[in-house]
C-alpha cells in the first residue's frame, strides 16, 4: 500500500498469482479524510476519534474517487470495458461511503449472504452485516483489526460487489484479474496507514515451470495450430522504420482495416525509429514510468491500444511483431489459448535458434534462463460487413540495457510477489547472450520462418 497524505490519496496494489497486477488509487474527500479525524480504517474495525452524534448525511463523501489501473486485459468493445471499469470504481466508492456513513452514525450494514456465495467465499458467515458489538467497537475507538470475521466479510463484501458489476457486461471478459484481485488492492488502498491494522495479503503461490504444461495449446494440438496459420495465408512484411507514435496509430489502423475487409491477414515485424517506453492500455504513466527520466533519456512515451504492462524500447535491443488476422483465425478457443496459436510460428523459429522455449503465465515468452518478451491482444468487431479482427503483438528483448532500464521504469515489489527473483532486470534474458546472433541475423531467422508457417 502507499498512501501520501499531502496529496490526499492512498493506493494498494495486488499481483494474482500467474496472472497480472491491478492498483487501486483512492482519493479521500479532503474535508471528512483530514478535518473530521475519522479513518477509513474503521472498514477494517478500526476508528479514531469518530464523531457519532452528527447527521448521517455529513457523511456521504469520505471517497471523492477511485481509479483501477494496472497490466491486466479486458476482451470486448472498448467502449463497454471502459464503462465496466468506471462501473466497478463508482460501485467501489459508493460502498465506501455507505460503509462509513454507517460505521458512524452505529448503523449496521444490511446482510447479503447471497452475494459472499457469488463472489466464492470460503467462508459463509454474514460477510456484509456488522454485529452491534463490532458496531460498538468501532464507536469506542479500540483498535481490533482482527475482530472477529471482520475483514474477511469487507474483502466478500467487496468482491460481490465488483462481479455483480461485471456480470451486467456479458460481452466484456477481464483477463489475468478477478474480482477478489481487485477488491484486495482496493481494501490495502483503504487500510489506515496509521493504524496497527494490516492491509489483506494473500501469499503467492509460486509453481515451478512445467514444460509439459507451458507448452501444450490446451484447446489445439501443436498440428492444429500448424493447420490453421496454413490456412490464414498472411502476408509477411518487414516493415519500415517509425516513430513510436506512427507505430501505436498504425497497429490500430491495419487492425480496423482487417476487421473490415479491407486488408489481408498481415504478419507484421516492426523497426523502431527511436527509442520508447510504451505503457498498456490501462496502465497508470505516473505509476509505471519515471516520465521526467525517460524524456531526459530521449524515450517517447507512448500508449497502445492493448493491455498488458511496460515495454522498455530500444531500436537495436528490440524486435517487435503484429500479427493482424481475421477473428475466424481464433474462433472456437479460449483467450488464453489464442495466445498460444499466434505465437505458435515464433515458438518455432526461436526452437530453431537452439533456444528452449515456453509459454510462462498468460503472454509471456521465456527460456529456462528468464523471460524473452510479451505478448498482448486486442479484438476488433467486424466493421462494414468484413470479418473482425484479431490485433496481436510480442516485443522481444534481443538485448538490454538493464541499468537505464530500471532508471525509466516503476517496478513495485507486489508486481514481482510470484516470480523466482526479485528484480525485473534479472527476470530479463535477452537472445543475444542466448545465441550469440546479430540481431539482423535473428530478424532475417524470423522473417524466414515466418513464411514457412504461412505456406
Amino acid at each position: 500500500m502507499v498512501e501520501d497524505s499531502s496529496r490526499g490519496f492512498c493506493r494498494g496494489l495486488y499481483k494474482q498469482p500467474g496472472g497480472k497486477l491491478v492498483g487501486v488509487t483512492i482519493h479521500r474527500a479532503a474535508e471528512h479524510g483530514k478535518t473530521r479525524g475519522t479513518s477509513l480504517g474503521m472498514l477494517h474495525g478500526t476508528v479514531r476519534e469518530a464523531s457519532r452524534d452528527s447527521d448521517a448525511a455529513d457523511y456521504d463523501d469520505f471517497l471523492e474517487s477511485c481509479a483501477i489501473d494496472g497490466d491486466f486485459f479486458l476482451d470486448g468493445d472498448e467502449n463497454d470495458a471502459q464503462r465496466m471499469l468506471r462501473d466497478i470504481e463508482r460501485t467501489l466508492v459508493v460502498r465506501t461511503n455507505t460503509a462509513m456513513r454507517a460505521l458512524t452514525t452505529g448503523t449496521a450494514m444490511e446482510s447479503r449472504a447471497d452475494d459472499t456465495h457469488d463472489a466464492g467465499a470460503e467462508d459463509s458467515h454474514d460477510h456484509d452485516a456488522l454485529s452491534a458489538d463490532e458496531t460498538a467497537r468501532c464507536s469506542e475507538s479500540r483498535v481490533d483489526g482482527n475482530a472477529d470475521g471482520v475483514d474477511r466479510m469487507d474483502h466478500a463484501g467487496v468482491s460481490a460487489a465488483i462481479a455483480d458489476v461485471m456480470r451486467r457486461y456479458p460481452d466484456v471478459r477481464m483477463v489475468g484479474m478477478t474480482p477478489q484481485g481487485i477488491a484486495t488492492a482496493f481494501l490495502r488502498a483503504v487500510a489506515d496507514m496509521e493504524s496497527p491494522v494490516q492491509a489483506l495479503r494473500t501469499e503467492p503461490v509460486i509453481e515451478p515451470p512445467d514444460r509439459d504444461r507451458t507448452r501444450s495449446y490446451c484447446g489445439l494440438t501443436a498440428e492444429e495450430c500448424a493447420n490453421r496459420w496454413k490456412a490464414l495465408h498472411a502476408r509477411v512484411v518487414h516493415d519500415e522504420p517509425r516513430m513510436p507514435e506512427e507505430q501505436m496509430a498504425i497497429d490500430v489502423a491495419w487492425a480496423r482495416q482487417v476487421a473490415a475487409g479491407e486488408r489481408e491477414p498481415t504478419l507484421r515485424i516492426w523497426e523502431w525509429a527511436a527509442p520508447a517506453v510504451v505503457i498498456g492500455r490501462f496502465q497508470s504513466l505516473e505509476h509505471e514510468v519515471d516520465a521526467r527520466a525517460a524524456r531526459d533519456g530521449g524515450f517517447h512515451i507512448v500508449r497502445r491500444c492493448t493491455g498488458g504492462g511496460a515495454m522498455f524500447i530500444e531500436p537495436g535491443n528490440t524486435i517487435t511483431y503484429s500479427l493482424y488476422a481475421p477473428l475466424e483465425f481464433v474462433h472456437g478457443i479460449s483467450v488464453e489459448d489464442s495466445y498460444r496459436l499466434c505465437d505458435h510460428w515464433l515458438v518455432k523459429a526461436l526452437d530453431g535458434l537452439g533456444l528452449d522455449v515456453r509459454f510462462s503465465g498468460l503472454n509471456d515468452i521465456a527460456t529456462q534462463y528468464g523471460k524473452l518478451g510479451g505478448a498482448a491482444q486486442r479484438r476488433f468487431a467486424p466493421r462494414d460487413g468484413g470479418p473482425g479482427a484479431v490485433l496481436h503483438h510480442v516485443t522481444l528483448a534481443y538485448d538490454i540495457d538493464a541499468l537505464k532500464m530500471s532508471r525509466v521504469l516503476r517496478t513495485s515489489c507486489e508486481k514481482m510477489s510470484d516470480k523466482a527473483v526479485t528484480s525485473a532486470v534479472k527476470r530479463v534474458d535477452p537472445m543475444r547472450s542466448q545465441t550469440g546472433m546479430s540481431r539482423d541475423a535473428v530478424v532475417g531467422a524470423l522473417l524466414a520462418a515466418a513464411r514457412r508457417v504461412t505456406i
